[in-house]
């Protein structure tokens, strides 16, 4: 009834009414047919009827009751599993409802319950109250239906099954966009059969086959049905692939940016857990060695692993993955659409082009008259003196204190660019740190162009602070960019700074918020609450100096992103079993 009305009905009835969702306002264009069950209502022969018509079951429960939980595996799968086909399971589904009323997540209680049935798809938190991933349900239950797990992957086995090797019509519908006579497709599986005894398996044509048929057609002149089939997949004349499929058009207009979309994501997300082969959520150098096979070079250097997240061996983490994915569509789009072009985004995805992956973001000056922004990442420039601290900051960011980062970075495969995810409201928002060297004549306007900066200083050094201050003198003291000081190494004793005025009373003066104190020379893992406020201060660059200093909104805004963070991570091993 939320997904329906767009708001939670005062009364809620035992049962609500049959639901059909038409096509055109899905985003996988197929119509919905929605049937609620109440145990109060019905009884047990219409729930097996119902089971019986059912493509996908979505078993809800909620997340303050612990029998509500524990009646998932106890009643409903058992009884589903009775009355279905043990080779044709029906997807399921598990919906952890009511989570307006907890600040837990039930994600550690339900992960178990999916490492044990195999066909469970996927399990989603939602809130009907607040309509919070209430959409997000039914749109994976529809993935559910048309791009199953059991199909494709053997959870015992932790491998692709066997048939996925076969070609069935795909190519056929792909490349000519006219889909075989069933006559047709029989007669040329049956000359297969008769040249090659592995050329046809589970009434498919096998790799062997298919480059048989091809054999077949250009020995009988038909070189054209080759070549259809080789220029839809890219390649030229040369069989490389050619310019117009890797780099297609895309017009970027001034002041907007370039971000993934959802799709892209749940792409990537597929081909990092294809070569994430030991499933530990890191792709060690052989794994992603392996995902870069398809390039003809190696796209990512070894400053790639300073730039993201990695793990404890140095290995790039799922979301390190990710981030560097979204850096590359911020800071060089092209480059990414080249990168997609090699995995075969377009055709695997049925897309005109790439272009389909990248969301241009609107004109940045809009969002300032509206006072909000749709965007999902914002640049952060870093600026400061040399031996100010601005590497150390970057790589806190990261999740690595003085000693991790002094110990396993080398010089030469140094980043400047550190990324990756910040909550901001619950909301989950990417921020791209990057460290302006300290030319102070030479910035340009690429260096000045942000949503926040960062002015670090070394409190230890006293004339640390004195190009922060002629730095925002000269370059942001009219800008309408927020800008944050730094008060770098914390840790150490703070000496007097060499410039007319401290930078508490500078930050007066000029109506910033006060310094902000920071160490990355920490036992554990740095504090990232700076970052925190720093995306908070892009996305709402039109708050005054006085609504950030207010403690209300810091916590407002950075209330909950611990939670967020590990559900966000629980969600991941969820939807890994999925994919």
């Amino acid at each position: 009834m939320s997904l329906v009305s767009e708001e939670f009905p005062d009364e809620v009835p035992l049962r609500a009414e049959e639901i059909t969702i038409p096509a055109d306002v899905t985003p996988e264009r197929v119509p919905t047919h929605i049937v609620d069950y109440s145990e109060a209502e019905q009884s047990d022969e219409q729930l097996y009827q119902e089971i019986s018509k059912a493509n996908v079951i979505c078993i809800v429960y909620s997340v303050n009751n612990k029998k509500s939980i524990e009646k998932v595996t106890s009643h409903w799968i058992p009884l589903i599993n009775e009355r279905t086909d043990k080779d044709s399971r029906v997807p399921l589904i598990l919906v952890g409802n009511k989570s307006d009323l907890v600040e837990h997540s039930s994600m550690e209680t339900i992960l178990p319950i999916m490492n044990q049935y195999s066909e469970i798809e996927t399990c989603v938190e939602c809130s009907a109250k607040n309509l919070k991933n209430i959409s997000e349900l039914f749109y994976y239950a529809q993935k559910a239906v048309l791009h199953p797990t059991g199909p494709l992957y053997s959870p015992e086995d932790k491998e692709m099954k066997p048939s996925r090797g076969c070609l069935h019509t795909h190519t056929q519908l792909t490349c000519f966009n006219i889909p075989l006579a069933p006559q047709a497709l029989e007669d040329v599986k049956n000359v297969v059969r008769k040249n090659m005894s592995d050329g046809v398996k589970d009434n498919g044509l096998t790799l062997k086959g298919f480059l048989f048929l091809h054999t077949l057609f250009i020995q009988r002149g038909r070189h054209e049905t080759t070549w259809t089939v080789l220029r839809r997949f890219g390649y030229d004349d040369d069989l490389e692939l050619t310019q117009e499929y890797l780099f297609p058009l895309l017009k970027i207009p001034p002041d907007c940016t370039t971000e993934l979309n959802h799709n892209a994501y749940l792409f990537l997300q597929s081909v990092f857990d294809k070569h994430d082969k030991d499933r530990d959520c890191a792709l060690s150098p052989d794994e992603l060695k392996d995902l870069f096979k398809v390039f003809p070079y190696m796209p990512w250097g070894p400053d790639v692993n300073n730039t993201v997240c990695t793990n404890e061996q140095g290995w790039i983490t799922y979301q390190g993955y990710l981030s560097q994915w979204t850096l590359t569509t911020y800071l060089d789009v092209q480059r990414c659409l080249e990168y997609l072009g090699y995995l075969g985004y377009s055709i695997i995805q049925e897309q005109e082009s790439q272009t389909a992956a990248v969301t241009i973001t609107r004109n940045k000056r809009i969002d300032l008259q509206k006072k909000q922004t749709q965007r999902s990442v914002f640049r952060c420039n870093v600026l400061g003196a040399r031996g100010s601290g601005k590497s150390g900051f970057l790589q806190a960011f990261l999740g690595r204190n003085l000693a991790v980062s002094t110990d396993r970075i080398r010089e030469d495969h140094m980043s400047y660019y550190a990324m990756s995810t910040t909550y901001v409201y619950g909301q989950e928002k990417y921020l791209l740190l990057h460290e302006v060297l300290p030319d102070f004549e030479f910035l340009s306007e690429a260096d000045l162009a942000c949503d926040v900066v960062c002015l670090v200083y070394d409190i230890s050094n006293p004339r640390s602070f004195e190009y922060c201050a002629k730095v925002y003198k000269k370059h942001f003291l009219d800008s309408k960019t927020p800008c944050v000081i730094i008060a770098a190494k914390s840790d150490l004793h703070e000496a007097r700074q060499y410039y007319s005025l401290s930078p508490l009373d500078f930050c007066r003066k000029h109506k910033l918020h006060p310094p902000q104190m920071f160490t990355c020379n920490t036992d554990e893992a740095p504090s990232k609450d700076i970052c925190t406020k720093l995306t908070t201060m892009a996305m709402y660059p039109h708050m005054t100096q006085a609504d950030l200093k207010n403690s209300t909104f810091w916590l407002r805004a950075s209330v909950g992103a611990t939670v967020f963070a590990v559900l966000g991570f629980a969600m991941y091993k969820a939807l890994l079993k999925q994919r």
